[in-house]
């Protein structure tokens, strides 16, 4: 529906890039922070966490036009460690960028742009659920990834339910007691994504952080990723589900520049 779309635009992103926007400026304060002896991060954090991603684009064909140098690059070459791998994170396309970080991912196609569901066909899709796995001894694992990967939310929830009710249990349960392993693993992020989705990614980030070091891979990628999508209401969720804030973890866990420009991309109120 165009009115939930709308308000998830608006409502759950954490970097909505500038509106007075002029990429030459902020592709010339990026050249003087990375030139020389020395490197001004913060002016980098400044510019780069505050654009948006189309934004960063522009920018980076302006520092190119401007200074004949490729901007990605640079950042490399003259940043490093965590720091460095987020600010160039955020070069990225998104499309580029999940297919750089997603090395198993499956394709197919997701019809999560209608909310229609046709219950005939949801009812099926459990059946046939039912007969690949608890019904059989074995498990036809491609029946499994072809309804997963190829069937929208909406249409998964409702087969998720016929299920339960013919198979007496949980979709949940019957991928792990029918499979193993990273294929269990997949099976259920798909699951749990289609239940609550930003359920799935407040969890991500809080055992990226919860206890001794950091799975800083995690989270760069959640954060990045979802920063101009849904990652207010992501922190809301985190919020409800660990009683502390987002940024309280970050702050505790993370130092230096790499704080700050991650506590910019989540944003006020973290």
């Amino acid at each position: 529906m165009a009115w939930w779309k709308a308000w998830m635009e608006q409502e759950g992103v954490t970097v909505k890039g500038s509106p007075h926007f002029n990429p030459e400026p902020d592709a010339e304060a990026l050249y003087t922070a990375m030139k020389g002896i020395g490197t001004n991060e913060q002016a980098i954090i400044d510019v780069l966490t505050r654009r948006s991603n189309v934004q960063r684009q522009q920018i980076a064909r302006s520092f190119k036009a401007q200074f004949g140098k490729d901007l990605t690059e640079t950042l490399q070459s003259e940043l490093s460690g965590k720091f460095e791998r987020l600010m160039v994170a955020l070069m990225y396309p998104p499309y580029r960028y999940e297919a750089k970080e997603l090395h198993e991912a499956m394709k197919g196609s997701r019809d999560d742009v209608s909310g229609f569901v046709d219950p005939g066909q949801a009812v099926q899709d459990a059946q046939d659920l039912y007969a690949a796995g608890e019904k059989i001894h074995g498990t036809d694992e491609m029946k499994f990834i072809t309804i997963l990967c190829t069937r929208s939310a909406t249409h998964l929830l409702r087969v998720f339910e016929e299920y339960e009710r013919i198979a007496g249990k949980s979709i949940e349960d019957s991928i792990k007691s029918e499979t193993h392993g990273s294929l269990e693993e997949a099976m259920l992020t798909v699951v749990k994504c289609t239940r609550n989705l930003h359920s799935y990614f407040a969890e991500r980030l809080y055992y990226a952080l919860k206890g001794a070091g950091t799975r800083d891979g995690t989270l760069i990628r959640n954060i990045v990723s979802r920063s101009e999508i849904d990652l207010n209401l992501i922190k809301c969720q985190f919020t409800k589900m660990y009683g502390k804030t987002l940024g309280s973890m970050i702050e505790g866990d993370t130092s230096g520049d790499y704080r700050n420009a991650l506590l910019n991309l989540v944003g006020s109120s973290a």
